[in-house]
């Protein structure tokens, strides 16, 4: 099943209910996009799978950048904290403890 990779949204199981209150369950899947963010301060591109409402929030918050480094890291896949961690050492920032 496709997750994005810094979010972490995933398919959920919802219920079709009918107007005679027939409960059908089924499942929606985000939309999940191959794509290579450019990163200012690591000065290269990463090929991520990023939902489409991701890549609109991302474009909102100011970037890749700020927005990876404001994520939680146990949202994140192995691949994106490797990056994100590529960033904080890059800029010097401190891991803050939550």
């Amino acid at each position: 099943m496709p997750r994005c990779e810094l979010t972490g949204k995933g398919p959920v199981v919802k219920n079709l209910v009918s107007h005679s209150n027939i409960k059908t369950k089924s499942t929606a899947h985000p939309n999940i996009q191959q794509k290579k963010v450019f990163s200012q301060s690591l000065g290269e591109s990463i090929s991520l799978k990023l939902a489409a409402s991701t890549i609109r929030t991302m474009e909102h918050k100011g970037g890749f950048d700020p927005f990876i480094l404001r994520q939680p890291d146990d949202v994140l896949s192995s691949q994106a904290l490797r990056v994100k961690n590529r960033i904080r050492r890059k800029l010097g920032i401190k891991k803050v403890a939550q």
